[in-house]
């Protein structure tokens, strides 16, 4: 391994007066990339200039609808050129951007929009068509906006079958922009209106609203593995200490970069990658609208050359999967690819080391902290491990009493950093339990080896006490897809005969696999090869699927309570 460079990264600071939408959308004006390309979309490029002008229109058309300072606006948008002018235009003009997961049920919907009493809605016409049946329970939402209202209003007047094509039902049909229709809700009415003629009515010229740093400037829910999400209310200079410390120091992300992410817009992780971390240097953003189907990424590098693609272990595994890969798709112009969402397999990183030629930069971070604060690096990366602290963060390893653990031994991680969240809205108990002083709790069980890498060991509730030896779930999980046989699995503890608990592990074969006895046993004797027997799952469950948040991490809690019915 070669000999890792010191990485040198400038102390951030940032004025008292700052407004994130000028830090990452003016500034590229400033320094004369107006003309560059900011975003591609669906085979379309969006110039700087041209995203800076439909922020501004954002901006003003909300002023126009009545918002005000911290005043929230939840978005329900797919990632596109209007998720990026929402988000920016929204805080330019000081007001708080919520975007929110567009797969959610109408019941988290509902949750989310009374919970932070947004005022307006922004949202794509395919979401709507789920959503507007929610409306009589909500009391604080006032306007509407739908991104692609005419299309679809076109599509239905062309069709008695609108719900055939996933737009509208037919007990709320849609009307011309140009006539807004009213929509009954709770406490009075909301008007509905269509996102693009909303827009361009407005003026694009617009000045930035007078924030401080500290001023909040955009929330993200975290998906939560249990519980109601909670809302994580982010300042307006977090973006940058994230794109200063991690983005520049450990990409080495510049305005000649293209970068992908397969992780949507609305995620934590994915707003980092998909937008101000190419905006923050004037790079361009690939937008893909759809699912992330590994034949559809695949077709999306070919098409749009990124040279920065970022994914969750889940997604490398199901690209993994699809045959010959490597032979049909060209996907040489990836410099370097990122994970994070949960721990990368060493085993996924080295197939797909050897079948695209390039590194998967592993890391942790989370919707509280914002991005990446614990990362591999292009030249130091140690498979399996979680790699070396960010510059810019501090980390400790801490007890069931909160003290710091001897190096080498599992703990519970916490982490300081100025991009982490002020406090969870409306939790204040939550926000006393997982913030302490400066430090947060994120919640993940780690330890430290002698050379300084991180290595993760699981959730603290999913850590499993066997014999009276901890058990890491992802140590394992780590031996058992390193079998051909293996595309994703989990392992949780269920208890034997005489109530004591053992590993079980839950496992999705690849294509041209069938389950059996005898390949249950050679799973088990695989896992007995590389690491402790205690280790080895005791039962083998072979299953289609495995229960996943939206951002695609497995949650071993409902395979807990799914055992747990059965009994």
């Amino acid at each position: 391994m070669a000999t890792p460079v010191p990485i040198s990264v400038p102390v951030v600071s940032i004025p008292d007066q700052f407004n994130a939408a000028s830090a990452f959308l003016d500034s590229n004006l400033a320094a004369g990339r107006g003309a560059k390309t900011a975003v591609l979309h669906e085979g379309k490029a969006y110039s700087y200039a041209e995203m800076a002008a439909q922020a501004n229109q954002v901006g003003n058309g909300l002023r126009a609808l009545g918002v005000e300072m911290e005043q929230r606006v939840a978005m329900a948008l797919l990632d596109s050129p209007a998720f990026a002018a929402t988000f920016f235009g929204a805080i330019k003009v000081g007001a708080v951007p919520v975007p929110v997961n567009t797969l959610m049920r109408p019941a988290d919907f509902v949750y989310i929009l009374e919970d932070s009493r947004a005022k307006v809605l922004v949202i794509h016409a395919s979401v709507w068509a789920s959503v507007q049946s929610i409306l009589p329970q909500l009391h604080s939402l006032r306007h509407v906006v739908v991104v692609g209202l005419e299309r679809a209003a076109a599509t239905q007047a062309a069709s008695d079958s609108s719900a055939r094509h996933g737009f509208f039902s037919r007990r709320a049909p849609v009307s011309p922009a140009s006539q807004p229709q009213t929509l009954p809700t709770a406490d009075g009415s909301a008007t509905l209106y269509d996102y693009d003629e909303w827009r361009t009515a407005a003026s694009s010229s617009l000045t930035a609203a007078t924030t401080s740093k500290d001023d909040s400037a955009f929330w993200l829910y975290s998906s939560g593995s249990t519980g109601f999400p909670k809302g994580c209310v982010h300042l307006q200079h977090d973006m940058t200490y994230c794109t200063e410390y991690y983005a520049k120091p450990i990409l080495g992300i510049n305005e000649n970069d293209i970068a992908f992410s397969s992780s949507k817009l609305f995620f934590a992780y994915g707003l980092g990658n998909g937008l101000y971390f190419p905006f923050g240097v004037g790079a361009t953003a690939v937008h893909h609208s759809g699912r992330p189907a590994p034949e559809d990424l695949f077709n999306v590098v070919q098409q749009t050359r990124p040279t920065l693609f970022f994914a969750v272990p889940t997604v490398y595994a199901a690209m993994l999967a699809l045959p010959d890969a490597e032979k049909r798709f060209d996907f040489s112009s990836v410099r370097a690819c990122v994970s994070a969402g949960e721990a990368l397999p060493a085993d996924i990183l080295r197939r797909w080391q050897d079948r695209f030629h390039v590194d998967i930069l592993d890391g942790i971070g989370s919707t509280e902290i914002l991005h990446i604060f614990i990362s591999n690096r292009p030249d130091d990366i140690r498979p399996g491990s979680t790699g070396k602290l960010v510059p810019g963060y501090e980390a400790r390893i801490v007890d069931e009493n909160d003290q710091p653990v001897p190096q080498g031994e599992m703990g519970t991680l916490h982490i300081s950093g100025d991009s982490t969240t002020a406090y969870y809205w409306n939790k204040h108990d939550k926000t006393r339990d997982v913030i302490q002083g400066r430090w947060i709790s994120t919640g993940d069980t780690y330890y430290q080896d002698e050379d300084g890498y991180y290595w993760y060991a699981g959730r603290a509730d999913d850590m499993l006490r066997v014999g009276g030896r901890w058990v890491s779930p992802a140590e394992v999980e780590g031996a058992l897809i390193a079998h051909p046989a293996v595309l994703e699995c989990a392992l949780i503890g269920a208890p034997d005969e005489n109530g004591l608990i053992k590993p079980k592990a839950y496992v999705v074969l690849k294509e041209g696999y069938e389950p059996s006895d005898a390949l249950a046993q050679e799973l088990t004797d695989s896992v007995k090869t590389q690491l402790a027997p205690y280790k080895a799952p005791q039962w083998t469950e072979f299953v289609t699927e495995l229960p996943k948040t939206a951002t695609g991490k497995i949650q071993r809690f409902m395979l807990r309570r799914a055992l747990s019915e059965q009994r």
